[in-house]
């Protein structure tokens, strides 16, 4: 089979990584920027808040994550916008896409323990599934879970007898690599339907993910599986793919050129690219720590000051991940 679709069956089939809920942090595979920190999720809802306030999102539309984990991004959003503003609680309506049930279950119940009954969420299977007028939608490491090809000069990757052999790749892929000068590499299957369904489904959007990678084409490949906090590069001769499928996570760099094309394509603007660094000190991280700091302890503060700096720091997250944000107008 295709790569692509070994890797759709790895992730998301009957028995996929993440067809149950996985721990993250420091008891799973691998630390996201939503376990580092909740000054993550108050500094993108504070990003939110000033957009309404400059009349630019509709404090009457949806806030809606993809890709929720357990939930924390969400609620540590909520949790900001009521501190901002408190009645933003009873205007907006909250939403996750989630496909897996056993995940959503989860999320539900970390809710309720967060919020009681004063928050309700609606449940997508599919970002297809969501039709409203305005939306502020977020993603955290979403783009680097889509299934992908690997090419290499002029092959493609597909798995037989849990093996990787390169056979000749349909013309198509060929003149897609051509036009964005890839030799080597993954190509992301799936970026152009995630974004025309959103863009059909919400007539006015503003979309802000987070992802590591970069806005060009490598030549090189970053495919690799994270198992305990280790990194094993697929092409390592010490990982065998039947040990490791659907038990270990399976991640690549992401060419955010190739986001930008598939939603510009589909109606979508690119207002901001830019570092993790950049985008959450843009967006009030800094102030909201101050803040903290006048309303706790030295010790709480310092605490919290260490885990901003793993999110900010140019050699752990601050470089390497990067923020995009798509508006629909």
């Amino acid at each position: 089979m295709y790569f692509s679709d070994y890797m759709n069956e790895w992730l998301y089939g009957e028995e996929g990584y993440y067809k149950h809920f996985k721990a993250i942090g420091k008891e799973g595979d691998f630390y996201t920027a939503v376990s580092t920190s909740s000054f993550f999720g108050a500094s993108i809802a504070n990003h939110f808040f000033k957009r309404i306030q400059e009349g630019k999102a509709d404090r009457n539309g949806w806030l809606i994550e993809v890709g929720a984990h357990q939930g924390y991004l969400l609620c540590d959003m909520i949790q900001w916008l009521f501190t901002c503003d408190p009645t933003l609680i009873q205007t907006l309506n909250f939403g996750i896409v989630e496909r897996q049930a056993a995940v959503r279950e989860k999320q539900l119940a970390y809710i309720k323990e967060r919020f009681g009954d004063d928050v309700q969420i609606t449940h997508f299977s599919d970002i297809s599934e969501v039709k409203v007028d305005y939306a502020f939608v977020v993603a955290n490491e979403i783009f680097d879970a889509f299934p992908c090809e690997l090419l290499k000069d002029e092959k493609l990757a597909v798995v037989e007898a849990e093996k990787i052999v390169w056979n000749e790749a349909p013309q198509e892929l060929l003149s897609w690599a051509e036009t964005h000068r890839l030799k080597q590499g993954e190509v992301a299957v799936g970026y152009e339907t995630f974004a025309e369904d959103m863009a059909k489904g919400i007539s006015k959007c503003d979309f802000v993910s987070f992802d590591y990678g970069e806005k060009y084409v490598r030549n090189d490949f970053s495919i690799r599986v994270y198992r305990k906090h280790e990194t094993f590069p697929l092409f390592d001769e010490d990982l065998v793919l039947a040990e490791s499928f659907q038990k270990d996570d399976i991640t690549y760099d992401v060419n955010f050129g190739h986001v930008s094309e598939a939603f510009v394509a589909a109606g979508f603007e690119e207002e901001a690219y830019e570092t993790q660094a950049r985008a959450l000190i843009r967006f009030g991280l800094i102030d909201i720590l101050e803040m903290f700091a006048r309303q706790t302890t030295q010790e709480k503060y310092l605490r919290e000051a260490d885990k901003i700096k793993t999110l900010i720091a140019p050699t752990i997250m601050g470089d390497k991940f990067k923020m995009v944000h798509f508006k629909k107008r």
